[in-house]
């Protein structure tokens, strides 16, 4: 039974030393890697003492056990002094290190030499090896050690405990763990059950803890960030949370900008102070909602400090959150002095721009209106056209069924007295001729449709406004067009024709049937209301009609009131 026990103690330390190996991080403290390396020697040497038949077996596998009972002990005192932030430099470290080997140099000449045993016999009693001793002066040296690196280990957790804010409670939780552990295994397992002893499930005990201090040690070091001078003495600020929320720690200039950091226990949420927890709260809720939020200014008395936000990783896993704090007074100062500029030229080339604009505007209306007056209709007939467009957009939008927008509305509008510019290259004997075209005259009339997408396309070049441009063009090129296909000039049919044409033929046949020519009388409302019903779903499009019906009252009140 005593057997199967130690296997597993072995296995078990091997495996957990297979599972550091595939964690390792190469910011991790050395002495893990040695508490590591010689547990599993260690527990090798308890296996190799239960299966020995001879006093040499049992003396080479007791050398064994003495590396994890001696450099372990060592080695977890230097661990636990780094992981509680206290400075132990190198001339302590050499003579422990020395002190150590000295006393193991007598143990490997234990069978030899008198001086740690006295005498050695080896017996195997019901399956079990005993190696009977009798102590010398060094072995109790050697208990005198491992005594003092306990009491060293255990004087650095409490004094963390109570004194340093800057170390993590759960790692102090963690590390005052193993270390009870094993010096109740060193000093009583024999007592406790005496066919075997119980340090080494107390090492692998240890091992466990020191995987989860592992896990979450990189979090707490600054250095791993790998940008010490910059965090630790430049003039940039580092803060970093978990993903909980809790303050896992920060560098002097942190502090300096945000003073209540130094009342700030690591492991604590960062709502523990109000002022923080109202600011920092509201900078990780605006990331974690969108990532793209992941700067911030904050201002205080004549500073301004941008805060930069990030995720914390260890490796390529995310751990939590970081703060970079950099002083962006003068950026912000300059910004400020810019944007005042910028303020003020902008609302100048504003007014300039809006001028211009509207310079080009009436210019194209009084192109459209020059147009018109060369054609044979009674006059005002753009003006008719752009009312009567308006007066179907503005019912369009009320279901908005078409899913248009204001920008498209605004378009459609200011280009409607654009759309018959083409009849500029109509000959005049055609335009102004007071009766019905022949087939011929006809043919040329049409080419107004073509003529009049190049004249916008060649008046609106290079402008900015690119929608307006491309519904000026289509307004002009394709309103005579028919739904049923059998319009001009491109004989487009259906959803080919673009809205804005749909939307212009409506209102330009409109007013074509109540207005009065040379060669015509104007009609009733209800005679151009039977021929535009007429025309729906052939000449016009059919989802337009409900539109064309809402807007009807209005078209008829408009029209009555002009000649």
């Amino acid at each position: 039974m005593a057997e199967i026990y130690y296997w597993v103690m072995f296995l078990l330390s091997a495996g957990l030393t297979l599972a550091y190996t595939a964690m390792w991080h190469k910011h991790l403290d050395v002495h893990f890697t040695l508490i590591f390396s010689f547990v599993p020697i260690t527990n090798a040497g308890y296996l190799l003492f239960s299966q020995a038949q001879s006093i040499d077996t049992a003396i080479t596998a007791n050398k064994m056990i003495y590396i994890g009972s001696m450099y372990n002990s060592l080695f977890i005192v230097f661990s636990v002094f780094n992981l509680c932030h206290i400075e132990l430099n190198k001339w302590p470290r050499t003579a422990l290190m020395t002190l150590t080997t000295g006393i193991y140099m007598f143990i490997l000449t234990m069978e030899k030499q008198p001086y740690y045993y006295k005498s050695l016999t080896f017996e195997r009693k019901n399956g079990i090896a005993y190696l009977h001793k009798e102590y010398a002066f060094v072995h109790t040296l050697f208990y005198v050690m491992v005594s003092a690196y306990f009491i060293a280990g255990v004087w650095a957790i409490v004094y963390s405990y109570f004194r340093k804010k800057d170390v993590s409670r759960k790692i102090i939780y963690l590390l005052i763990m193993p270390d009870l552990v094993s010096m109740a295994a060193f000093f009583g397992g024999r007592k406790i059950i005496h066919s075997i002893e119980l340090i080494p499930a107390a090492f692998v005990f240890a091992q466990v803890v020191f995987l989860l201090i592992m896990h979450r040690v990189c979090l707490y070091d600054i250095t791993d960030t790998g940008i010490d001078s910059l965090v630790e003495t430049g003039d940039t600020g580092f803060i970093s949370f978990d993903f909980r929320y809790n303050y896992l720690g920060s560098n002097e200039t942190a502090k300096g900008i945000f003073p209540e950091l130094n009342d700030l226990t690591v492991d604590k949420p960062i709502t523990k102070n109000k002022k923080l927890g109202d600011t920092f709260t509201k900078w990780l809720d605006s990331f974690r909602a969108d990532q793209k939020l992941n700067e911030a200014h904050y201002d205080i008395e004549d500073k301004s400090y941008l805060i930069s936000i990030n995720y914390l990783y260890d490796g390529n896993r995310k751990r939590g959150y970081q703060f970079f704090i950099t002083d962006d007074t003068k950026n912000q100062q300059y910004i400020s002095l810019l944007n005042s500029f910028n303020t003020s030229l902008q609302a100048e080339v504003a007014e300039k721009t809006e001028h211009i604009v509207e310079m080009h505007d009436k210019l194209v209306l009084s192109m459209a209106t020059m147009v018109e007056s060369r054609d044979n209709s009674t006059g005002g007939h753009i003006r008719r056209t752009s009312e009567g467009v308006r007066l179907l957009i503005n019912e369009i939008k009320k279901n908005n069924v078409f899913d248009l927008t204001d920008e498209f509305c605004r378009c459609i509008i200011k280009a409607a007295p654009m759309h018959d510019l083409g009849k500029i290259a109509v000959d005049d004997a055609i335009l102004r001729k007071p009766g019905r075209f022949t087939p011929e005259e006809f043919e040329k009339m049409k080419a107004h449709a073509a003529e009049g997408a190049k004249i916008v396309h060649q008046i609106l070049e290079g402008t900015d406004d690119v929608q307006f441009h491309i519904i000026a063009e289509n307004v002009a090129h394709y309103h005579h067009e028919r739904w049923d296909g059998s319009g001009y000039p491109e004989g487009l049919k259906g959803e080919e024709i673009p809205l804005e044409a749909r939307i212009m033929a409506i209102a330009d046949v409109y007013d074509a049937l109540v207005s009065k020519r040379v060669y015509k009388e104007k009609m009733s409302f209800e005679q151009a209301d039977s021929i535009i019903m007429e025309g729906m779903g052939k000449h016009f499009d059919k989802a337009l009609e409900p539109y064309y019906i809402a807007a009807r009252p209005k078209l008829e009140e408009y029209y009555s009131t002009v000649e």
